[in-house]
């Protein structure tokens, strides 16, 4: 009997196509927009809070504030701190290299290779060894590959990198460093504040004899677990208040973390509303269905249907308009969301520009589809009602 009110819906959904056309159209925008902009936020959010927390849910990297300097008294601090396993000052500056025929923009660290390891545990050496000298250097992917993956240097190739030349911290131009490559790492993906691939690593020494540096760019911290992490922020923040900038990487990807899901929210929101209004389109074409129906109504009453069966045909046909509303929606949402994802994302500032497929997940499709069922639910509930309630007699005397 089932499949019979089911044929019998589609039928009436064919007798009224341009009604129903319209109305499927209305109850398609709801689940678009959800399985497209959740799809997308979450596999953008994931992504990022991936490789923030890749970069050490332990570690924390301190900087000094405007005019101030970092020293041992800093350094001797934050090593006094219960929580803290390890802690080493670092150099960094920008430079260039000329690879080919273009000049590429890279990073330059002077840090401690064990501890930079130990805080980065998804780093890897591809090929070479981690130097023991301080005119060897480990070197990012994109530093020794091209866009077009061709390879400019290899094992043991001096790179020459130009940086800025510090005098009495005063930049008076520009000088060039030599270096050679005594390791390669594997291709590590973006990352928000350190970018590995395209950065090249030396020793702690060269900070001050080849790149001239003579104060400390920060404070590379790892503590013992990452629940200690908020214990050590708030132990350096109350002792040297706005003097340091404190960055923990887990205090970040819990930021992230907020926002995209206030993101979810006010997505998720925005799809309710257009649930909503789909439910007042229902009822609508589904009451004037009925209106135009009464007649047929009656004759099925007088032929032995009951008033729960016509209440389940009515729901049966609202329920069908919004499953195929649903599937429309849902399919152009997939769409939708990869056309959206192969334009990127790019964070300015760091240059740096992420292409991620949509996180379309099972359960996102199930709780959309659900939603989309309850607008059938909700929107046909009171046509189906009024249908089942109308005597035989007065319904086969309507005209």
């Amino acid at each position: 009997m089932l499949l019979d009110f089911i044929r019998l819906s589609l039928k009436a959904l064919s007798e009224r196509r341009a009604r129903a056309a319209l109305t499927i159209v209305g109850i398609s925008i709801g689940p678009l927009v959800l399985v497209m902009m959740s799809s997308v936020v979450g596999s953008y959010s994931e992504y990022i809070v991936e490789k923030v927390t890749s970069l050490g849910q332990n570690a924390i990297v301190i900087f000094p504030a405007e005019n101030y300097r970092l020293d041992e008294e800093e350094l001797n601090f934050v090593r006094s701190l219960s929580e803290v396993k390890r802690a080493e000052p670092f150099y960094s500056i920008q430079g260039t290299i000329k690879r080919g025929s273009k000049y590429v923009k890279v990073s330059v660290f002077a840090i401690d290779y064990t501890l930079l390891f130990e805080a980065i545990g998804s780093l890897e050496i591809e090929e070479g060894k981690i130097p023991s000298d301080m005119l060897h250097a480990i070197v990012g992917r994109k530093v020794v590959f091209g866009d077009d993956g061709r390879q400019y240097f290899t094992l043991n190739d001096v790179i020459t990198i130009t940086i800025p030349k510090i005098e009495n911290e005063v930049i008076t131009g520009k000088k060039n460093i030599n270096v050679m490559i005594g390791a390669i790492l594997k291709e590590y993906g973006g990352a928000l504040m350190i970018d590995p691939d395209s950065t090249v690593f030396l020793d702690p020494k060269a900070g001050r004899r080849l790149l001239g540096m003579k104060e400390w760019s920060g404070i590379f911290v790892v503590v013992y677990d990452p629940s200690l992490v908020k214990s050590v922020v708030s132990s350096l923040r109350a002792e040297y208040e706005d003097r340091l900038q404190v960055i923990a990487f887990s205090a970040i990807a819990e930021a992230i973390s907020s926002v995209t899901g206030a993101i979810n929210f006010i997505n998720f929101s925005t799809s309710l509303s257009a649930f909503a209004v789909a439910v007042a389109g229902v009822a609508a074409t589904m009451i004037t269905s009925v209106m135009e129906r009464t007649r047929e109504i009656g004759v099925m009453k007088a032929i032995g249907y009951t008033s729960n069966q016509i209440l389940l045909l009515i729901l049966l046909e609202s329920i069908v308009m919004s499953m195929i509303g649903g599937s429309v929606g849902i399919s152009l949402g997939v769409i939708g969301a990869h056309i959206l994802s192969s334009r990127g994302l790019t964070i300015k500032g760091i240059e740096l520009t992420l292409s991620i497929s949509p996180k379309i997940t099972p359960i996102l499709i199930v709780q959309t589809l659900s939603l989309t069922i309850m607008i059938g639910l909700v929107g046909g509930a009171i046509p189906a009602y009024r249908a089942s309630k109308i005597p035989p007699v007065v319904a086969l005397r309507y005209e």
